[in-house]
Protein backbone atom coordinates (compact mmCIF):
# COMPACT_ATOMS: atom_id res chain seq x y z
CA UNK A 1 0.00 0.00 0.00
CA UNK A 2 1.03 3.69 -0.78
CA UNK A 3 0.33 5.91 1.56
CA UNK A 4 1.02 8.51 -0.12
CA UNK A 5 -1.70 10.60 -2.37
CA UNK A 6 -1.00 10.49 -6.47
CA UNK A 7 -0.63 14.21 -7.69
CA UNK A 8 -4.21 13.89 -9.50
CA UNK A 9 -5.12 13.03 -6.28
CA UNK A 10 -3.36 15.75 -4.03
CA UNK A 11 -4.88 18.38 -6.53
CA UNK A 12 -7.82 17.46 -6.67
CA UNK A 13 -7.83 17.16 -2.20
CA UNK A 14 -6.31 20.78 -2.42
CA UNK A 15 -8.93 22.13 -4.71
CA UNK A 16 -11.74 21.28 -2.82
CA UNK A 17 -9.75 22.49 0.77
CA UNK A 18 -9.52 26.34 -1.06
CA UNK A 19 -13.31 25.60 -2.38
CA UNK A 20 -14.26 25.21 1.37
CA UNK A 21 -11.89 27.57 3.24
CA UNK A 22 -13.58 30.18 0.81
CA UNK A 23 -16.51 29.76 0.59
CA UNK A 24 -18.08 26.72 3.29
CA UNK A 25 -16.01 28.40 6.08
CA UNK A 26 -17.47 31.86 6.13
CA UNK A 27 -20.85 30.94 6.00
CA UNK A 28 -21.18 27.75 8.49
CA UNK A 29 -21.73 29.31 11.66
CA UNK A 30 -25.25 30.54 9.60
CA UNK A 31 -26.14 27.54 8.28
CA UNK A 32 -26.18 25.91 11.12
CA UNK A 33 -27.82 28.83 12.81
CA UNK A 34 -30.40 28.84 10.12
CA UNK A 35 -30.57 25.16 10.18
CA UNK A 36 -31.96 24.86 6.39
CA UNK A 37 -31.00 22.75 3.46
CA UNK A 38 -27.85 24.62 2.03
CA UNK A 39 -29.07 24.75 -1.25
CA UNK A 40 -26.55 27.76 -2.41
CA UNK A 41 -22.94 25.34 -1.54
CA UNK A 42 -25.06 22.00 -2.15
CA UNK A 43 -25.02 23.48 -6.00
CA UNK A 44 -22.06 25.03 -6.24
CA UNK A 45 -20.98 21.29 -5.30
CA UNK A 46 -22.84 20.30 -8.08
CA UNK A 47 -21.26 22.06 -10.25
CA UNK A 48 -17.77 21.55 -9.14
CA UNK A 49 -18.87 17.51 -9.99
CA UNK A 50 -18.78 16.33 -6.40
CA UNK A 51 -22.15 14.63 -6.73
CA UNK A 52 -21.20 12.32 -9.49
CA UNK A 53 -17.35 11.96 -8.39
CA UNK A 54 -17.83 8.22 -7.95
CA UNK A 55 -20.10 7.57 -10.83
CA UNK A 56 -19.22 6.49 -14.64
CA UNK A 57 -19.02 9.29 -17.26
CA UNK A 58 -21.58 7.60 -18.94
CA UNK A 59 -24.17 9.11 -16.75
CA UNK A 60 -22.61 12.05 -15.51
CA UNK A 61 -19.76 11.23 -13.08
CA UNK A 62 -16.55 11.80 -12.59
CA UNK A 63 -15.31 7.88 -12.46
CA UNK A 64 -12.93 8.54 -9.77
CA UNK A 65 -11.97 6.17 -7.00
CA UNK A 66 -13.48 5.80 -3.31
CA UNK A 67 -10.57 7.67 -2.32
CA UNK A 68 -11.27 10.98 -4.34
CA UNK A 69 -14.76 10.70 -3.00
CA UNK A 70 -13.74 10.22 0.74
CA UNK A 71 -10.93 12.99 0.71
CA UNK A 72 -13.79 15.26 -0.50
CA UNK A 73 -16.34 14.08 2.33
CA UNK A 74 -13.54 14.96 4.89
CA UNK A 75 -12.54 18.69 3.20
CA UNK A 76 -16.02 19.09 3.27
CA UNK A 77 -16.56 18.11 6.77
CA UNK A 78 -13.82 20.12 8.04
CA UNK A 79 -15.59 23.51 6.85
CA UNK A 80 -19.10 21.96 7.56
CA UNK A 81 -20.85 18.73 8.88
CA UNK A 82 -23.85 19.53 7.59
CA UNK A 83 -23.09 20.35 3.39
CA UNK A 84 -21.00 16.88 3.61
CA UNK A 85 -23.81 15.05 5.05
CA UNK A 86 -26.03 16.32 2.32
CA UNK A 87 -23.42 15.83 -0.35
CA UNK A 88 -22.39 12.19 0.74
CA UNK A 89 -26.40 11.27 1.03
CA UNK A 90 -26.39 12.54 -2.76
CA UNK A 91 -23.37 11.30 -3.86
CA UNK A 92 -23.86 7.61 -2.50
CA UNK A 93 -26.93 6.51 -0.64
CA UNK A 94 -29.56 8.26 -2.62
CA UNK A 95 -28.66 7.85 -6.00
CA UNK A 96 -26.16 4.33 -5.98
CA UNK A 97 -29.30 1.89 -6.23
CA UNK A 98 -31.08 3.78 -8.97
CA UNK A 99 -27.70 3.59 -10.73
CA UNK A 100 -26.95 0.10 -10.11
CA UNK A 101 -31.09 -1.28 -10.74
CA UNK A 102 -32.76 1.82 -12.25
CA UNK A 103 -33.88 1.92 -15.83
CA UNK A 104 -32.61 3.94 -18.71
CA UNK A 105 -35.53 5.57 -18.27
CA UNK A 106 -35.10 6.35 -14.61
CA UNK A 107 -31.41 7.02 -15.07
CA UNK A 108 -32.48 9.59 -17.81
CA UNK A 109 -35.12 11.47 -15.48
CA UNK A 110 -33.33 11.15 -11.58
CA UNK A 111 -30.13 10.03 -11.94
CA UNK A 112 -28.42 12.21 -13.70
CA UNK A 113 -30.11 15.50 -13.69
CA UNK A 114 -28.92 14.65 -9.64
CA UNK A 115 -25.44 14.91 -9.82
CA UNK A 116 -26.25 17.51 -11.53
CA UNK A 117 -27.90 18.80 -8.59
CA UNK A 118 -30.76 19.45 -10.33
CA UNK A 119 -33.11 16.90 -8.38
CA UNK A 120 -32.62 15.12 -5.33
CA UNK A 121 -32.34 11.99 -3.87
CA UNK A 122 -32.19 10.00 -0.63
CA UNK A 123 -32.80 6.46 1.01
CA UNK A 124 -35.25 5.96 3.42
CA UNK A 125 -34.73 2.46 5.50
CA UNK A 126 -35.14 3.54 9.16
CA UNK A 127 -38.40 3.38 11.24
CA UNK A 128 -39.79 4.71 14.19
CA UNK A 129 -39.50 1.10 15.83
CA UNK A 130 -36.62 -0.08 13.92
CA UNK A 131 -33.39 1.33 13.58
CA UNK A 132 -30.16 -1.17 14.00
CA UNK A 133 -32.45 -4.06 13.57
CA UNK A 134 -33.40 -3.64 10.20
CA UNK A 135 -34.45 -7.09 9.58
CA UNK A 136 -37.87 -6.29 11.73
CA UNK A 137 -38.93 -3.00 9.06
CA UNK A 138 -42.91 -2.94 9.13
CA UNK A 139 -42.76 -1.04 5.85
CA UNK A 140 -44.83 -3.53 3.43
CA UNK A 141 -44.81 -4.30 -0.51
CA UNK A 142 -47.57 -5.95 -1.45
CA UNK A 143 -47.86 -7.19 -5.31
CA UNK A 144 -51.31 -5.36 -7.12
CA UNK A 145 -51.19 -6.00 -10.40
CA UNK A 146 -48.00 -4.88 -12.64
CA UNK A 147 -46.68 -3.11 -9.24
CA UNK A 148 -46.44 -2.92 -5.97
CA UNK A 149 -48.14 -1.01 -3.15
CA UNK A 150 -46.16 0.70 -0.39
CA UNK A 151 -47.07 1.55 3.58
CA UNK A 152 -45.06 2.50 6.07
CA UNK A 153 -43.37 5.09 8.03
CA UNK A 154 -39.66 5.86 7.75
CA UNK A 155 -38.17 8.01 10.25
CA UNK A 156 -34.62 10.20 10.63
CA UNK A 157 -34.30 10.46 6.38
CA UNK A 158 -32.21 12.98 5.15
CA UNK A 159 -32.88 15.18 2.68
CA UNK A 160 -36.61 14.14 2.84
CA UNK A 161 -38.08 17.91 2.68
CA UNK A 162 -36.96 18.66 -0.62
CA UNK A 163 -35.70 15.07 -1.93
CA UNK A 164 -37.49 14.33 -5.74
CA UNK A 165 -36.76 10.82 -4.98
CA UNK A 166 -36.50 8.19 -2.44
CA UNK A 167 -34.87 4.47 -1.96
CA UNK A 168 -37.03 3.13 0.20
CA UNK A 169 -36.73 -0.19 2.18
CA UNK A 170 -39.71 -2.28 2.34
CA UNK A 171 -40.59 -5.81 3.54
CA UNK A 172 -42.30 -8.22 0.68
CA UNK A 173 -42.07 -11.53 2.49
CA UNK A 174 -42.71 -10.58 6.37
CA UNK A 175 -41.67 -14.08 7.55
CA UNK A 176 -38.06 -14.04 5.93
CA UNK A 177 -36.66 -11.63 8.17
CA UNK A 178 -33.46 -9.74 6.17
CA UNK A 179 -34.18 -11.75 2.77
CA UNK A 180 -37.71 -10.67 2.84
CA UNK A 181 -36.07 -6.74 2.46
CA UNK A 182 -36.27 -5.02 -0.96
CA UNK A 183 -35.50 -1.81 -2.17
CA UNK A 184 -38.61 0.57 -4.22
CA UNK A 185 -38.25 3.43 -6.29
CA UNK A 186 -40.80 6.11 -4.60
CA UNK A 187 -41.04 9.51 -6.56
CA UNK A 188 -42.69 12.97 -5.31
CA UNK A 189 -46.06 13.50 -6.30
CA UNK A 190 -46.85 9.70 -6.29
CA UNK A 191 -50.34 9.80 -4.79
CA UNK A 192 -49.73 8.21 -0.86
CA UNK A 193 -46.77 9.61 -0.09
CA UNK A 194 -46.15 12.58 2.01
CA UNK A 195 -43.00 13.70 4.36
CA UNK A 196 -44.34 14.26 8.17
CA UNK A 197 -43.07 15.75 11.01
CA UNK A 198 -39.47 17.52 10.06
CA UNK A 199 -36.98 16.88 13.07
CA UNK A 200 -35.34 19.41 15.03
CA UNK A 201 -31.85 17.80 16.21
CA UNK A 202 -28.80 19.36 18.08
CA UNK A 203 -26.26 18.84 14.89
CA UNK A 204 -25.77 18.76 11.25
CA UNK A 205 -28.68 21.49 11.45
CA UNK A 206 -28.48 22.72 7.74
CA UNK A 207 -28.92 18.63 6.67
CA UNK A 208 -32.69 18.59 7.48
CA UNK A 209 -34.37 15.06 8.64
CA UNK A 210 -37.79 13.70 8.53
CA UNK A 211 -40.44 11.60 8.77
CA UNK A 212 -41.81 10.01 5.50
CA UNK A 213 -45.28 8.37 5.40
CA UNK A 214 -46.14 6.01 2.85
CA UNK A 215 -49.63 5.37 2.55
CA UNK A 216 -51.07 2.68 -0.25
CA UNK A 217 -48.01 3.73 -2.73
CA UNK A 218 -48.41 2.47 -6.31
CA UNK A 219 -45.13 2.03 -7.67
CA UNK A 220 -45.12 0.11 -11.41
CA UNK A 221 -43.53 -3.51 -11.20
CA UNK A 222 -39.62 -1.36 -12.70
CA UNK A 223 -39.31 0.47 -9.60
CA UNK A 224 -38.38 -2.61 -7.86
CA UNK A 225 -34.50 -2.01 -7.80
CA UNK A 226 -33.02 -5.11 -7.97
CA UNK A 227 -34.23 -8.96 -7.95
CA UNK A 228 -37.31 -9.16 -5.38
CA UNK A 229 -35.60 -10.86 -2.25
CA UNK A 230 -31.93 -9.19 -2.97
CA UNK A 231 -32.73 -5.72 -1.30
CA UNK A 232 -30.36 -6.64 2.10
CA UNK A 233 -27.99 -8.31 0.08
CA UNK A 234 -27.48 -5.59 -2.10
CA UNK A 235 -27.30 -2.72 0.56
CA UNK A 236 -24.52 -4.86 2.11
CA UNK A 237 -22.18 -3.99 -0.89
CA UNK A 238 -21.72 -1.07 -0.34
CA UNK A 239 -21.97 -1.24 3.17
CA UNK A 240 -18.26 -0.86 3.67
CA UNK A 241 -18.62 2.33 1.33
CA UNK A 242 -21.10 4.02 3.85
CA UNK A 243 -19.04 3.36 6.94
CA UNK A 244 -15.94 4.55 5.71
CA UNK A 245 -17.39 7.39 4.11
CA UNK A 246 -18.61 7.98 7.77
CA UNK A 247 -15.37 7.68 9.19
CA UNK A 248 -13.93 10.16 6.51
CA UNK A 249 -16.75 12.64 7.28
CA UNK A 250 -15.07 12.33 11.36
CA UNK A 251 -11.72 13.03 10.29
CA UNK A 252 -12.87 16.58 8.62
CA UNK A 253 -14.56 17.12 11.90
CA UNK A 254 -12.10 15.95 14.07
CA UNK A 255 -9.12 17.73 12.27
CA UNK A 256 -11.15 21.23 12.24
CA UNK A 257 -10.92 20.34 15.89
CA UNK A 258 -7.66 20.21 16.55
CA UNK A 259 -6.60 23.24 13.96
CA UNK A 260 -8.89 25.46 15.95
CA UNK A 261 -7.29 24.21 19.17
CA UNK A 262 -4.07 24.46 18.23
CA UNK A 263 -4.44 27.75 16.82
CA UNK A 264 -6.29 28.80 20.24
CA UNK A 265 -3.36 27.45 22.13
CA UNK A 266 -0.60 29.69 20.16
CA UNK A 267 -3.30 32.75 21.05
CA UNK A 268 -5.03 32.91 24.73
CA UNK A 269 -2.52 34.61 27.20
CA UNK A 270 -2.26 33.11 30.86
CA UNK A 271 -0.13 33.66 33.33
CA UNK A 272 2.03 35.51 30.94
CA UNK A 273 2.43 33.16 28.26
CA UNK A 274 0.05 31.08 25.62
CA UNK A 275 -1.49 28.46 26.98
CA UNK A 276 0.22 25.41 24.72
CA UNK A 277 3.24 26.23 26.73
CA UNK A 278 1.54 24.44 29.05
CA UNK A 279 2.05 20.95 29.48
CA UNK A 280 -1.26 20.07 30.62
CA UNK A 281 -2.61 21.54 27.36
CA UNK A 282 0.26 20.21 25.20
CA UNK A 283 -0.16 17.22 26.05
CA UNK A 284 -3.90 17.13 25.08
CA UNK A 285 -2.81 18.62 21.88
CA UNK A 286 -0.69 15.67 21.45
CA UNK A 287 -2.85 13.16 22.14
CA UNK A 288 -5.35 14.58 20.06
CA UNK A 289 -3.11 14.76 16.84
CA UNK A 290 -2.17 11.08 17.51
CA UNK A 291 -5.73 9.93 17.39
CA UNK A 292 -6.59 11.98 14.12
CA UNK A 293 -3.72 10.10 12.47
CA UNK A 294 -4.24 6.57 13.84
CA UNK A 295 -8.55 7.47 12.47
CA UNK A 296 -6.67 8.91 9.36
CA UNK A 297 -4.88 5.18 8.57
CA UNK A 298 -8.15 3.21 9.09
CA UNK A 299 -10.24 5.06 7.14
CA UNK A 300 -7.32 4.98 4.51
CA UNK A 301 -7.03 1.58 4.65
CA UNK A 302 -10.25 0.82 4.53
CA UNK A 303 -10.93 3.45 1.48
CA UNK A 304 -7.98 1.17 -0.38
CA UNK A 305 -9.55 -1.97 0.29
CA UNK A 306 -11.98 -1.14 -1.58
CA UNK A 307 -10.38 0.90 -4.52
CA UNK A 308 -8.86 -2.71 -5.37
CA UNK A 309 -12.60 -4.10 -5.03
CA UNK A 310 -11.61 -5.94 -1.46
CA UNK A 311 -13.86 -4.47 0.81
CA UNK A 312 -13.57 -5.33 3.72
CA UNK A 313 -16.54 -5.15 6.21
CA UNK A 314 -14.50 -5.84 9.81
CA UNK A 315 -11.84 -3.41 8.72
CA UNK A 316 -14.77 -0.77 7.62
CA UNK A 317 -16.92 -1.30 10.76
CA UNK A 318 -13.26 -0.27 12.91
CA UNK A 319 -12.58 2.57 10.54
CA UNK A 320 -16.25 4.38 10.89
CA UNK A 321 -16.02 3.34 14.66
CA UNK A 322 -12.58 4.38 15.41
CA UNK A 323 -12.84 7.66 13.54
CA UNK A 324 -16.37 8.70 15.03
CA UNK A 325 -15.10 8.23 18.71
CA UNK A 326 -12.43 10.40 17.75
CA UNK A 327 -13.94 12.97 16.19
CA UNK A 328 -16.16 12.94 19.14
CA UNK A 329 -13.26 13.11 21.56
CA UNK A 330 -11.43 15.44 19.50
CA UNK A 331 -14.21 18.12 19.38
CA UNK A 332 -14.75 17.03 23.42
CA UNK A 333 -11.21 18.47 23.98
CA UNK A 334 -11.71 21.68 21.66
CA UNK A 335 -14.27 22.79 24.09
CA UNK A 336 -11.87 22.30 26.84
CA UNK A 337 -9.09 23.75 25.72
CA UNK A 338 -10.98 27.01 24.58
CA UNK A 339 -12.36 26.77 28.33
CA UNK A 340 -15.43 28.92 28.73
CA UNK A 341 -15.23 30.19 25.15
CA UNK A 342 -15.92 26.54 24.01
CA UNK A 343 -19.58 26.97 25.63
CA UNK A 344 -20.20 30.03 23.35
CA UNK A 345 -21.76 29.72 20.57
CA UNK A 346 -19.77 32.34 18.93
CA UNK A 347 -17.01 30.18 18.53
CA UNK A 348 -16.97 26.87 16.72
CA UNK A 349 -16.33 24.34 19.55
CA UNK A 350 -19.60 23.97 20.50
CA UNK A 351 -20.91 23.79 17.04
CA UNK A 352 -18.06 20.57 16.43
CA UNK A 353 -19.29 19.13 19.04
CA UNK A 354 -22.94 19.08 18.53
CA UNK A 355 -22.06 17.66 14.98
CA UNK A 356 -19.67 14.95 15.96
CA UNK A 357 -22.54 13.13 17.90
CA UNK A 358 -24.01 13.21 14.16
CA UNK A 359 -21.36 10.35 13.77
CA UNK A 360 -22.05 7.57 16.15
CA UNK A 361 -25.54 7.08 14.43
CA UNK A 362 -24.64 7.09 10.94
CA UNK A 363 -23.47 3.82 9.44
CA UNK A 364 -24.57 2.01 12.11
CA UNK A 365 -24.64 2.08 16.20
CA UNK A 366 -21.08 1.80 17.85
CA UNK A 367 -22.52 -1.07 19.65
CA UNK A 368 -23.67 -2.61 16.33
CA UNK A 369 -20.17 -2.35 14.60
CA UNK A 370 -18.63 -3.97 17.83
CA UNK A 371 -20.92 -6.61 17.32
CA UNK A 372 -20.06 -6.69 13.19
CA UNK A 373 -16.07 -6.49 14.27
CA UNK A 374 -16.49 -9.27 16.82
CA UNK A 375 -18.72 -11.69 14.20
CA UNK A 376 -15.72 -11.02 11.67
CA UNK A 377 -12.99 -12.54 14.21
CA UNK A 378 -15.45 -15.62 14.49
CA UNK A 379 -16.10 -14.79 17.60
Amino acid sequence: MDFNLTPEQEAFRQSVATFVAREVIPVARELDERGEFPWALFRRCAEMGYLGLRYPEAVGGADADALSFNLMCEELAYGSASLAAVVAMQGLMGTDFVYRFGTDDHKRRLLMPALRGEKIGTIAMTEPDFGSDLGGIQTRAVRDGDGWRLTGRKMWITSATVADFFTVAAKTDPEAGFKGIDMFLVEKGMPGLSVGRRIEKMGVRASETSEVILQDVWVPAENLLGEQGSGFRNLSAILAEIRTMTGALGLGLGRAALDASVKYARERIQFGRPIGQFQAISHKLAEMATQLEAARLLVYQSTWRIDQGRPDMKLAAMAKLFAAEMANKLADEATRIFGSYGFAMEYAPQRYYRDARFLLYGGGTHEILKSVIAKEMGV
